[in-house]
């Protein structure tokens, strides 16, 4: 059988934790920064979780994790 293919997108764009948990990154944290509070810009450094249904599928496009 051959090797299953990791989605390299899908790969740059989520992280699964060591519980199994998919995490991803908050949008809003690229630029135009200056007009954000910091108590904003502080909550989007934390990851966030995805829902169930998307996690099945995030997680059949990364075999190897």
């Amino acid at each position: 059988m051959p090797k299953l293919k990791t989605n390299k997108g899908v790969r740059k764009r989520f992280k699964v934790s060591k519980r199994g948990k998919v995490l991803r990154a908050k949008a809003g944290r690229r630029h135009l920064l200056t007009g954000k509070s910091r108590k904003r810009k502080r909550s989007l450094r934390q990851p966030a979780g995805i829902s169930p249904a998307q996690t099945k599928t995030i997680k059949a496009m990364l075999p190897y994790s």
